[in-house]
Order: structure tokens, then sequence, then C-alpha cells
């Protein structure tokens, strides 16, 4: 009688196995090479979803290929431990932000164990521990000191009745998330990083990195959205004060008619406090500066503006022109001020025409180039109306004029990057404290290395409305100045989160280390990591700063790597009822629901099988039950022939029976071997794969009859089923173990070596020959490999479907790439 196929017990005995075998656990050595692994590690919210089962999944299953390969695996686990949700829940449910993170910790630990994941517990990090961000804390005053950590006035979104800074992202509609109250804008002092400084780098890097997806370069790339330029001085008429504007066409400077601030510039305040309309300027500046927080780059919106009444003066003409704040015109790109040139530029043209103000043509288009009067000149041409300059091509001009500013003391040539420093200030407690006092006699004053951690206090009140607990409690507070020992006032705010993000695949390499952030020697063992995994969400904030990151640990001599993540796959979203997983829409699926009825097994199966890595997972209920029965008829057919594959001896990969004729099973597995081998190693196409294991499960059982009537057959038989397991095992580790075993194996399946393939046996017979017209596909055949190639073609010619699209003309060519396709050229 066979034996039913018990996934919950089989799962737990295999992952307790593991466990105490300390199967995953990686140590150095250099006799094997190595292969990091890693995906961006969980906030701890309380529960996996189904986009951390995929992509956790994924990283497993090339881990323990790669383990199998030979390969020594580094496939670490940690959490992103810090964060708002954890200060909310103090307010809401009146439970420590500690106590929070660390019972939602222990429960996803035993979600994700529950899963297989093949990590390396003993490097677990929990980034809300002293033992962690003690080292944020020191990289920070090691930047400090180079530098790179610096003070200064920022603009924040400022919630008047909770009395505390708010993340764009908890910005609703204009207002407070919390009390609903209109969310204000303020410039306080806040904690930077000099990112900036790096920007060429980080730009220059993206060459190297030809293993990423190019929409995510693509993102990085605008984001740092390097311009080259000039930078001009206007000065404002009848005040001590100059405006600095960048622009990529100096060329048009004598068509500025008005020049336009953000209404988030920094000398805003400055221009309008003496104004009679200072009131109405104030509240308008509010009301912009709010909807610019709000505003993506894909929104269509109404370019307004507000005069200022004061002027400045164009440097090239001498006259004055209008100064206006407008909410077309950002801070995120050169100075926060346009010199505005209506006639050859859109927006300034729409802003023009609904305000009055003057358009003056500057450029013409050269006479080859002939161009629709109606229509906005905005490309290159000639420079007219533009005094000495005038007659000269655009790009002549440019040059010449960059010039003239610098020789005038104005202007001159520089290059700007949209990338701004990196504010990491935070107004709110659960985070890491900024290692820094402020004492009236030394100024600021960073922690002494040897006092880190500074820790959070414990015994904090969280209450809605009052800001930081931290300002509250006077024992942080308060403190003692190590330069000169007189009283001082710890700095209550924390720490991006980011920041810890930032750095964690290096305190992987040496969870333990205690006088450094990581072991230098350790790093330089594993890293650079060789695939990384996260979502596109991500592909900007997080990857640059770890970017950023990498260099700044550098340049403090910590490491030589340059670039972290050489190879990064973006994981397409998983979806259900057409909309993302969330708990707004009432979509969710719980893993822990599917695991508990259909398996571990089944639900890794199916979340891989479904689509590819990086494209939209759309959840399908009838899927897992597709890939649970595939299991249980695999466990049935084991069941069912369990006594051959234990009596009978396997055999080595041999290529022939006795009558020296190869077997058609032999073959199969062979190409199985190839196919998978290249999908997961090569392709990372884990659906293709999985799809040829179950195809070359069905062949298995369709000759088994006859193979199990013979020796030859039965050692055949097990030798295929032996096969099955291992390439089977990534995917489905569990049941596989179990069948391991219960074939007489006494080694863990998860440690054996990949299976190997014969090149001869793995060569398909037959091969798919594509026909295309003019490049375009129109038929197909099928043909005997390595068939003559004059037959190929002729074959190709002769077809009906291809006769019909050649009307009856004679191809001017004919392309045959062996083995794949031929294009007839007419």
């Amino acid at each position: 009688m066979s034996e039913e196929y018990d996934f919950q017990q089989i799962e737990k005995k295999w992952q307790n196995a593991w466990e105490k075998e300390k199967a995953f656990v990686s140590c150095e050595d250099s006799e094997k090479p190595k292969y990091y692994s890693l995906e961006m590690y969980p906030y701890p919210s309380g529960r996996i979803h189904m986009g951390h089962v995929r992509n956790f999944t994924i990283v497993d299953v090339i881990s323990r290929f790669k383990r199998m390969e030979g390969f020594n695996v580094l496939h670490p686990i940690g959490w992103d431990a810090f964060g708002m949700p954890a200060e909310n829940a103090a307010i809401e449910k009146g439970i420590h932000p500690r106590e929070w993170t660390m019972n939602n910790i222990s429960h996803m630990k035993v979600q994700l164990k529950r899963l297989g994941l093949s990590y390396d517990w003993s490097r677990e990090i929990t980034t809300c521990l002293p033992e962690y961000y003690r080292w944020n804390q020191w990289i920070f005053l090691k930047l400090l000191e180079k530098g790179l950590a610096f003070r200064k006035k920022g603009q924040v979104n400022w919630c008047p009745q909770c009395q505390t800074v708010l993340a764009n992202e908890q910005v609703v509609s204009e207002k407070c998330w919390r009390c609903d109250t209109e969310v204000k804008q303020k410039y306080m002092e806040q904690w930077f990083l000099k990112i900036t400084d790096y920007a060429e780098e980080l730009l220059s890097g993206l060459k190297l990195l030809d293993k990423w997806p190019e929409h995510v370069l693509t993102m990085q790339k605008n984001w740092i959205g390097k311009s080259k330029g000039a930078q001009l001085t206007f000065q404002v008429a009848d005040y001590s004060l100059c405006i600095e504007a960048f622009t990529t066409r100096i060329d048009t400077i004598y068509g500025a008619t008005f020049m336009v601030l953000s209404p988030e510039h920094p000398l805003v305040e400055e221009l309008i406090k003496n104004s009679e309309n200072r009131e109405n300027l104030k509240d308008w500046l509010d009301k912009a500066i709010a909807e610019l927080q709000q505003r993506t780059e894909s929104d269509d919106f109404e370019k307004e503006g507000i005069d200022t009444r004061r002027k400045v003066f164009n440097p090239f003409t001498g006259k004055k022109i209008p100064i206006w704040i407008a909410n077309y015109v950002l801070m995120e790109y050169g100075t926060g001020a346009i010199m505005a040139v209506p006639a050859h530029d859109q927006r300034d043209y729409e802003f023009a025409r609904k305000y009055s103000l003057p358009i003056k043509e500057v450029i013409v288009p050269e006479e080859s180039n002939p161009h629709d009067s109606e229509d906005l000149f905005e490309d290159y041409g000639v420079v007219v109306n533009s005094g000495s300059f005038s007659g000269l091509p655009c790009r002549e001009a440019i040059e010449k004029m960059t010039c003239y500013a610098q020789e005038k003391g104005f202007g001159g040539a520089i290059t700007l990057y949209r990338l701004r420093d990196w504010g990491i200030s935070r107004q709110r407690y659960w985070g890491t404290p900024i290692p820094v006092m402020y004492c009236k006699n030394c100024g600021v004053v960073g922690v002494p290395f040897k006092d880190l951690p500074v820790d959070l206090p414990e015994e904090v009140e969280f209450k809605k409305g009052e800001g930081s607990p931290l300002e509250q409690v006077e024992k942080f507070v308060k403190t003692e100045c190590p330069q000169c020992g007189g009283e001082a006032r710890r700095e209550t705010d924390t720490m991006d989160t980011f920041f810890d993000s930032s750095w964690y695949y290096f305190r992987y390499c040496s969870p333990a280390e205690n006088k450094l952030p990581f072991n230098p020697e350790s790093v330089a063992s594993w890293l650079p990591v060789d695939i990384y995994i996260g979502g596109v969400e991500h592909a900007v904030m997080h990857l640059i700063y770890a970017r950023f990151f990498c260099r700044i640990l550098r340049d403090l001599g910590l490491t030589e790597l340059d670039e972290p993540f050489p190879f990064y796959i973006s994981q397409g979203m998983v979806t259900k009822d057409g909309a993302k997983m969330s708990k707004s829409k009432g979509n969710v699926v719980d893993s822990d629901d599917m695991i508990a009825k259909f398996g571990a097994d089944s639900t890794r199966l199916f979340i891989l099988f479904a689509s590819p890595p990086e494209k939209e997972f759309i959840w399908d209920d009838k899927g897992i039950e597709g890939s649970f029965r595939f299991l249980n008829r695999v466990w049935a057919f084991f069941q069912d022939n369990i006594g051959v594959f234990k009596t009978s001896p396997a055999t080595p990969n041999r290529t022939a029976s006795a009558e020296n004729k190869i077997e058609p099973l032999r073959i199969k597995m062979h190409q199985t071997i190839k196919k998978v081998t290249e999908d997961i190693g090569d392709r990372y196409h884990f659906n293709t794969a999985i799809s040829s294991v179950m195809e070359y499960f069905n062949q298995i059982k369709k000759d088994c009859p006859d193979l199990r009537s013979s020796d030859d057959g039965r050692m055949l038989l097990k030798e295929a089923v032996i096969c099955l397991i291992l390439l089977l095992s990534p995917f489905a580790p569990h049941i596989c173990e179990e069948m391991w075993e219960k074939i007489g194996q006494k080694k863990l399946l998860a440690l054996q070596p990949w299976p190997d393939f014969d090149p001869d046996l793995a060569k398909e017979e037959t091969v798919i020959i594509v026909v295309q017209v003019n490049g375009k596909m129109r038929d197909k055949f099928e043909a005997e490999r390595d068939f003559p190639e004059d037959k190929i073609k002729q074959k190709a010619l002769k077809s009906r479907r291809i006769q019909k699209y050649l009307e009856n003309r004679e191809p001017k060519k004919v392309i045959y790439i062996k083995n794949k396709l031929i294009n007839i050229v007419v």
C-alpha cells in the first residue's frame, strides 16, 4: 500500500534536519568559488506577503542550485527593523516599538523557515539592535570627520498639530495622515550626507552595470541628472542680492524677458519680506509648496505664478526683467531659478501667455532646416536680435557667450546634477540616534567612538501630537561635553532608515565583528554580491544610497570595492484580481494559509512557474492547485515504483543499452539536465525550467511499464528518477529530500552535486526553423538538426505561406542561420 503525501510532516522533518545539520551555514573557503546571493531584506511588518514569498524563493532556488554546482554559497537574512510603523503601533496600541518589532520578527522568522529557505541564520542581523546601529553611528562620525556629514537648513513637511516632520508618503492630499491637519512647509536644521560629491562617479559607474535592467539604469541616470551648461549671476535691482541661474541654452539669453524662482527657493523669503503684499504672497507660497510635494513627474498641472514686484538685471542686455515665483520651476533642477525665454521654451511660453509677459524671438532656423512659423522653435539654429552675437550658429554662440560671461565675471561654464545631498534627519524615536551633541562652548561635538553606541532610551512616553518622544527624555537629552566638561544637549533627531540598508550587505560577511563595522578580509572574500534581487520601487533611492555607501566605505579604507551589486534583477509585483495585493483592496493571499493547505513546496513551485522573475505575477488559486496535483502525481508514481528504486543499482551516465541503441529516456534526461541548468544558471527562467522537469516526468511515467520488464530498464528507470529528484530539488526541496532518503541515500540531497549532461546526448535531434520575409516571421517548420542548407532553403521557398508573401517575386537574398532561421529578402 502506497504512502500518502503528508506534506506537513515531510516539510517539518526536513526543515528540522537542515537546521540540525547546519546545512546552509557558510564559511570562507578558498578552495571553492564563492557565490553571494541576496534579496533585499524585509521590514518586519508582522507577516510575509506573496511578494516576499516570490522574492525569497527566487533567490533560494539560485542559492540551492549554486551550492549543488560546487560553489561556496553565502545566502544570509536580516531585518530592516527601524521605521515609522513601530512608532505608530506605540501610539495606537500602547506597545513599545522594540517589543512590537521583535514580536514581528519572531513570527516572520517562523514563516520563512516554513518555506524551506536555505538561509544561513547564524548571520542574521537586526538593524534596531545596538550591535548593529552602533556602526551606523561609527560611520556617521567618520563622515563628519571628512566633511561628508553636515548640518544646514532644509525644507520639510510639518504638521502643526502633531508637532513633527512628516515623510512625503505621510502627506495625503496635502494633510497629515494621522490627524488630517493641513501640512505646512517649514525650514529646519537638518543633517545631510554629501552624496553630491560622488555624483559623477555614481553616474559613470552605471556603465559597469551591464547586468542591470535598462529601465533601472535609466531611472538612476535621470535621478542623478547631469547637465552641462552655464551659470549666470543676476543682480537684483535696488537690492544687495544676487540670484544664480543655470541654463543649458545661454544662446537664448537675449530673449530672457523674466526670471522665475521655485516656490522652495531659499531667497524667496528675503525677496518678499518687505513686500506690501507679503501675506498674500506667503499664502500662495504655502499652497504651491504643498502641491509641489505631492506632485509626481507624470502629473499634468496648470502653470501658476505670482509677481514679486522685484526685478533683476539681464547681465547681457543690462535691462531690468521682473522676478516671478512659479510652480513649474523645481529646486531639484539647476539652482531653482531660471531665466525664462518664452519664444523658445514651451513651459515659459505658456506661462508668458497666461500672464501677458513679453515674448522676444532670438533664434531662427537655419536655411537648410525649414520650420513652421506657427510652431514654437526650441531647436538649435542661428542667433538673432542678440547684439554682437547675432548671426552665429547656436552651438558657436553658446561657446562664445559662456566665455564672455566668464571674462566679465558674471558667469561661466558649469556641470550640474539633479542629485541633491541626502537629508538623513528624522524627528522620530524609532531610528538610530545621531551621535552628536551641542555645547554652548564647543558647538557641535561628535560623541567619542569609545562611547558608542548612543543607546535609544527604553523608558519613553508615546503621545500623539507631541513630536519626537526623545525630546522629553531628560536623561537622554542632558549630557556632558567630552571636550570641555560643560553641559551639552544631545541631538534628538534619528537617522533615515535608508542609512541602515545602505551597508547591511557588508555586515553579513562578518556579523560578529566588534572592532569595525565589518571585517575587511571577510568582505574581500565574499563581495561583490553575485546576484541581488528586489522590487523596482527601490531602483532609485536604496540602490543609489547603497552604491554611494560602497564608495564612502572604500574611501574610509574598509574595502576596495566600487560597485556592490554587479548583477541586479528587479522582480515583478504580485497581483490578484487585476491589482497589486494590498490589505486595502482585500486581495491579499496569506502565505500561511497556502502552506497549511498545499504545503511550502507547492507554494514555491507555483510562484516560480507562472512567470519569469522580472515579469508581473498574477495570482490564480487554480494555479497553486495545479502545482499541488503535480507533486502528488510525482509522489504517487514514486510510491508505486519504490521497490524498483530501492533494489535496482543506479548506473553511471550510460549512453547505450546492450543492443548499442541509445534509449530515448536517456536522451530526454540529458536534454532536460541541459535545459534546466541553463534556465536556472544563465537565463533565470524558472518557469521554463519547471516546465521541462514536468515534461521529463511525463516521459519517465510513459516509459516506466516497458523499462520495468528488464534489468537494464530498471537501472535506467532508477537513474532517471534520481535525476528527476535532483532537478526538482531547488524548487521543491522537502519532497525531494524525502524521496532521496527513501531510495537509500544517507547524505542530505541539498548538499549533493548537480547532475552533468553529455553534450552529444543533450543535442536535440530536430530543430524548429523560423522563416522570415524581410525580417518578419511568416512561417516555421521542423527539420533534422544540421540538415543540408540547400534543402532547408528549398523547403522554405516552397512553403504555401511564404509563396503568398513572395507574390511571384524572385528573392534578392536568402540568409540562413544554421538550425535557427531563414530570412528571405525581397
